[in-house]
C-alpha cells in the first residue's frame, strides 16, 4: 500500500519548515522532505533574520508561526547598520541603522545549523500530532502527476502519494525543473555569495563593535574591495563568532571572473575588516629535533592539550554564561579563580614552551551560495499543478542596495504557501490552489518592494547621506540625485521611477560607478584613515576545504553537458572550491570538495547530493 499524507514539503531551510510548522498550526496533516542528515546541516545564510511591520498589507513573520520564538538559538538583535565606503585605508562610515529599523520589530543575526535545528524541533513536534514530521537523509527524485493522485518519489524511500506539494529545495530548485514550472535561474537574475565565520570571544566582540550583551552591529563595504565587480561586503556580529562575505552580481563575475575566496580574501585584509575581526592567537614554536622522538612527541602533544585548554577557557572567561556554567560546574569558586588559572597557562605556554602570542584571526568555516534577486528573478507564476514554490526556489528575496532581505521573505512565503493548501484541503479545491497562492504572494509587501522604490526608505538613505557632496556622483546621476534630495521633488522622482520599473533603472542604477568608483571618491575625499596593526594569516582553498565536513557520495551529482563552453572554462576560476580543471581542451570536475552552491548549474546537469551525503556545515 503507498502512503498518503495531505502535503508533502520539500527542502529543510527555514522557509519549509515554516510552511511545515504553520500546517500543523492549521491541523493539517504534512511531512517534510530534507536531504542532509540533520535539518541545517545544509543550510548557510549571511544573514538577518527580519521581523517586518510595512505600513501597508501584512507580512507573516517569524514569531507568528514559533509561538516560543523568544527562545530561539539566535545571536545578537542588530542595533548598528553602518555602510562603509572604501579606498585603500580610508573609510568614510554611513550610519544606516534608521533605514534598517524601517517597519521592522526586529533584525537578529543568525546561524542557521543551530536555527534551523531549533525550527526542526518545534515544527517536527506540531507535526507529529496531526500525523506528519520530518525526514531527513532523503533526496527526492521525481513528483509525478496523474488525474487522480500526486507520487513522491526519492532515493531512499518507497513512493507515497500526497494532495498537494510545497517546495523550497532553494535557489536550485530541482522541483521547479522535475514540474517544468520554470527554467533555471540565469546569471543576471542571481547573486553569488562567499562567507567565511570567524571566531570571537563576547566580551571582546562587545568591546569593539560598542554594542552591549544583547546587541549586534552589521557593516556593509563598497569601493576597492570588491576589486571592480557589482556588489559588496558584509561582517555581522554573532553571540561568539562573526560572519564576514562578500555578495555579487553573478553576471558581474562571469564578466570578470575572479575566485570566490579572493573577494573575501580582499574584504579580510582591509585594514577596517582585519581590525575587526583579530584576536590573539597562541602559536607553537618548532619542537627541538636533537630531543628523542618520545619526548618530541610528549611536548607536541603538552603543548596542544594546554593551547586547547587556553581557547576553551579563554571562550568561557569572556562569555557571562560560559563563567556561570564554570562556577555551578564546580570547578571554580570564583571569577578571579578562572582568571588566575587562564594566566597560568598562558605563562606555562610561554615559559615552558616558548609558546607565542600574536594578533592574526581564527576562521572556522568557508561557505557559499547562489541567491536570487527578486527584482529580476522572482516568478510571476510561482506554482504548477499543485505544487507551490516558496522563497529562493521561487527567485524571491529583496535586495535593493544596503536593503538585504531573504529569509524572512521565505517564511512570509511559506505560510502564504500553507494557508493556501490548507483552504485547498479544507474545500477539496486544488484546481484553484496556484491562483489563490499567486493572488496571496501579490498581497505580500515584500512583492511591492521587489517591484518598486520605496521613497520613505529612501528618504531614509538620503538623509543618512546629506553630508556627501552631490558632485562626488559625477554627472551620469547628479540631477537624480538632486531630485532625489529634495523633499519637493522626490516623490515625483519616485513615482517616474516606479513608472519606468526596475527593468530600465537597473542598468544604470547598479553599475560600477554605484558599487566602485562613487564609494572609492566618497572614501578619498572624506574617509579617515585606517592602520593595520598585524596581516591576517589567509588560509588557502585546500585549508578552507579542509576544514569542511563531508560524507562523500560515489555517485555523482554534477554532470557537465558541454565541457568546452566558455561558461564552463569560467568555472575553473568561478568554482569556489576549485572544482574544475582544464584537461586536453575540456573542464573536468572532481567531486571531493563540491559545496553544491550550484555556482557551475547553468550549464551542467546538476542535482543535489542523494540524501545524507555531502558537505555538512557546521555553522551555516
Amino acid at each position: 500500500m503507498t502512503e498518503k499524507y495531505d502535503v508533502a514539503v520539500i527542502g529543510g531551510g527555514s522557509a519549509g519548515l515554516a510552511a511545515l510548522k504553520q500546517l500543523a498550526n492549521l491541523g493539517k496533516q504534512a511531512v517534510l522532505i530534507e536531504a542532509g542528515k540533520q535539518v541545517g546541516s545544509k543550510n548557510v545564510s549571511g544573514g538577518i533574520l527580519y521581523s517586518k511591520k510595512p505600513k501597508r498589507g501584512r507580512t507573516h513573520n517569524v514569531e507568528d508561526v514559533y509561538e516560543n520564538f523568544a527562545d530561539a538559538p539566535v545571536e545578537r538583535k542588530i542595533t548598528k547598520y553602518i555602510l562603509h565606503a572604501v579606498s585603500g585605508n580610508k573609510d568614510y562610515a554611513l550610519d544606516l541603522t534608521a533605514a534598517h529599523e524601517y517597519q521592522a520589530n526586529f533584525g537578529y543575526s543568525v546561524l542557521l545549523n543551530k536555527l534551523n535545528g531549533w525550527f526542526a524541533k518545534q515544527a517536527a513536534e506540531a507535526a507529529e500530532k496531526q500525523g506528519g514530521g520530518i525526514v531527513s537523509g532523503v533526496h527526492v527524485r521525481s513528483i509525478e502527476h496523474s488525474e487522480s493522485s500526486t507520487i513522491v518519489q526519492t532515493d531512499e524511500l518507497e513512493p507515497f502519494e500526497v494532495k498537494a506539494v510545497i517546495a523550497a529545495d532553494g535557489v536550485n530548485s530541482e522541483v521547479a525543473l522535475m514540474t517544468g514550472a520554470r527554467q533555471k535561474f540565469t546569471p543576471s537574475q542571481l547573486y553569488q555569495g562567499v562567507k567565511v565565520v570567524a571566531k570571537l570571544p563576547e566580551e571582546i566582540m562587545e568591546q569593539r563593535f560598542s554594542v552591549g550583551p544583547d546587541e549586534g552591529a552589521a557593516h556593509l563595504y563598497s569601493g576597492d574591495i570588491t576589486l571592480n565587480h557589482i556588489g559588496g561586503g558584509f561582517l555581522y556580529t554573532n553571540r561568539d563568532t562573526l560572519s564576514i562575505g562578500a555578495v555579487y552580481h553573478f553576471h558581474s563575475l562571469l564578466e570578470k571572473p575572479v575566485e570566490p575566496s579572493t573577494l573575501i580574501n580582499a574584504l579580510l585584509k582591509n585594514p577596517m575588516v582585519s581590525e575587526f575581526v583579530k584576536d590573539e592567537i597562541a602559536v607553537k614554536e618548532e619542537i627541538d629535533k636533537n630531543l628523542p622522538k618520545e619526548e618530541q612527541l610528549r611536548t607536541r602533544f603538552a603543548v596542544s592539550k594546554l593551547i586547547k585548554t587556553w581557547n576553551d577557557l579563554r571562550d568561557a572567561y569572556y562569555s557571562p554564561a560560559g563563567r556561570k556554567r564554570l562556577i555551578e560546574s564546580g570547578k571554580y569558586k570564583t571569577e578571579d579563580e578562572i582568571k588566575s588559572r587562564l594566566d597560568f597557562v598562558r605563562n606555562e605556554l610561554e615559559s615552558k614552551y616558548a609558546t607565542k602570542f600574536v594578533s592574526d584571526y581564527v576562521e572556522v568555516e568557508y561557505a557559499t551560495k547562489l541567491v536570487p534577486d527578486g527584482k529580476r528573478g522572482m516568478m510571476k507564476k510561482p506554482y504548477s499543478k499543485n505544487v507551490l514554490f516558496v522563497g529562493d526556489a521561487a527567485g524571491r528575496g529583496v535586495f535593493i542596495g544596503p536593503r538585504i532581505e531573504g529569509l524572512n521573505v521565505g517564511i512570509d512565503d511559506a505560510v502564504r504557501a500553507a494557508n493556501s493548501v490548507a483552504r485547498a484541503l479544507d474545500r477539496n479545491d486544488f484546481a484553484s490552489l496556484g491562483d489563490h497562492y499567486t493572488q496571496q504572494i501579490e498581497e505580500s509587501p515584500f512583492t511591492t518592494d521587489m517591484r518598486e522604490i520605496d521613497k520613505d526608505y529612501l528618504k531614509i538613505f538620503l538623509e543618512a547621506a546629506r553630508d556627501v557632496p552631490k558632485d562626488i556622483v559625477g554627472q551620469r546621476y547628479g540631477m537624480i540625485f538632486k531630485l532625489m534630495s529634495s523633499s519637493t521633488f522626490r516623490g515625483l522622482a519616485v513615482g517616474l521611477a516606479n513608472i519606468l520599473g526596475y527593468d530600465r533603472l537597473l542598468p544604470m542604477v547598479e553599475s560600477e560607478d554605484t558599487y566602485v568608483q562613487v564609494p572609492i571618491e566618497i572614501a578619498q575625499r572624506m574617509g579617515r584613515q585606517v592602520t593595520a596593526t598585524y596581516s591576517p594569516s589567509l588560509p588557502t582553498i585546500a585549508e578552507r576545504v579542509a576544514r569542511l565536513k563531508y560524507d562523500d557520495d560515489r555517485q555523482p551529482h554534477i554532470t557537465v553537458t558541454n565541457p568546452e563552453s566558455e561558461f564552463m572554462r569560467k568555472m575553473i576560476t568561478l568554482c569556489p572550491t576549485g572544482c574544475y580543471s582544464l584537461e586536453a581542451g575540456k573542464v573536468m570536475i572532481q567531486h571531493e570538495p563540491c559545496i553544491e552552491c550550484g555556482t557551475c548549474s547553468r550549464e551542467t546537469e546538476w542535482r543535489h547530493p542523494r540524501g545524507e551525503k555531502g558537505v555538512i556545515f557546521q555553522y551555516g
